[in-house]
């Protein structure tokens, strides 16, 4: 295995670096939060389109690039490190990947193409609960007149208050917390039956409440195997893990980066205050973990782009990883910044906001621990 980017890989990555940087600074985002968008850019996410992004993970033949996981990490690290708000995770990693992987011909000929386009973007809506349990899933799903009825909640869906179609999992039988009985379901915005309830959000992203009572699907808009579809909500799952990983890694870079700076300008005592020896191992440790969480998530995007039959350790191992990352660099950004760091005309805050959030969008560290543990027998 080498973590060593291609040159292709390379120029994405700079590519998105230099997008972010230019056009979706922090400065951008401050202004989009001061304006009350709630994490709706649509400008910026038609010029995603046009970079070809929401593409990486298509196939060609339906108008994609089909670049590779390792390409669009390098898309969600950049992301990552200007806090920007976009489809990309949920659409283009987390939508993609379960048509990819689970939809048939005719749903991938549908949708694939309008996402690589930037026409459509998608959610997926899992959790019921305050916390992540993708087996405990109660919302019904009953058969009726050659389709389903769903009725049920889902809570938190991120970019549920923008996505034009939505990825449900529910109940075709069993109880909650059984593996054994969830299916997949692709059900547009506009479906009668659906109510969205739109989420201010700590981090300025947004989310949503869905609300199903009687919503009506036909079966052609089932995803994957009915009453066997907790296999493929998992394998999309590890993958939007890893690419939340990928954000986590960026923002922390970036937090850690605006730390770095910070101490070898202000000074205390007549001295420049990263001459103090104890800030100075506090900075080491957050380097030295930068580093192993980079080699993680490198890792765990490999692993999706050779097929490799560990992604599911390698996905619990790269969030784990990153969300202790971004919860460690973001608080000491706020402690090395001191009084300044608490205030809102710094952008320190905005960094330990949108971690907590994407420290929990899939599984926090707690769940990922053990995840992992179980994965390999312990």
């Amino acid at each position: 295995m080498t973590f060593v980017l291609t040159e292709e890989q390379n120029m994405l990555k700079e590519a998105a670096q230099d997008f972010m940087s230019e056009q979706l600074s922090l400065t951008h985002f401050r202004k989009q939060r001061n304006a009350g968008a709630n994490g709706k850019d649509p400008e910026s996410w038609g010029a995603m389109a046009e970079m070809g992004w929401y593409g990486v993970l298509v196939p060609e033949e339906f108008g994609g690039s089909e670049f590779g996981y390792v390409g669009m990490g390098q898309v969600l690290e950049a992301q990552g490190r200007t806090l920007a708000s976009s489809p990309l995770l949920q659409t283009a990693m987390v939508g993609v990947s379960a048509l990819v992987l689970g939809g048939t011909d005719a749903q991938k000929s549908t949708v694939l193409p309008k996402i690589a386009e930037g026409k459509i973007t998608t959610a997926l809506a899992v959790d019921e609960h305050a916390h992540h349990a993708p087996a405990n899933v109660a919302m019904t799903a009953e058969a009726a007149g050659g389709g389903y009825t769903l009725t049920g909640k889902k809570v938190f869906v991120p970019n549920g208050h923008f996505a034009d179609l939505f990825i449900i999992a529910a109940r075709t039988s069993g109880s909650a917390g059984d593996t054994d009985g969830i299916t997949l379901f692709m059900v547009p915005r506009d479906t009668d039956g659906l109510t969205i309830g739109e989420l201010s959000t700590l981090d300025y992203h947004g989310a949503a409440n869905l609300e199903l009572n009687g919503v009506v699907v036909p079966a052609a808009d089932v995803l994957g195997e009915v009453g066997g579809g907790f296999a493929l909500l998992d394998a999309v799952l590890d993958r939007g893990r890893i690419g939340a990983a990928a954000e986590l890694l960026g923002l922390s870079v970036a937090a850690f980066e605006m730390t770095h700076e910070y101490l070898q300008t202000r000074k205390q005592f007549g001295q420049l205050i990263g001459s103090f020896q104890s800030l100075q191992h506090r900075a080491a440790i957050m380097f030295s973990e930068i580093e192993q969480t980079r080699s993680c998530v490198a890792g765990a995007l490999a692993a999706l782009d050779e097929g490799r039959d560990d992604v599911a350790q390698m996905a619990s191992l790269a969030k784990a990883k990153a969300s202790h990352l971004a919860h460690l660099v973001t608080n000491e950004t706020i402690q090395m910044h001191g009084g300044i760091g608490m205030t809102d005309e710094h952008d320190a805050g905005f960094f330990i906001k949108r971690a907590r959030v994407v420290e929990a969008m899939f599984g926090g560290e707690g769940f990922h621990k053990e995840r992992y543990a179980s994965l390999l027998g312990f």
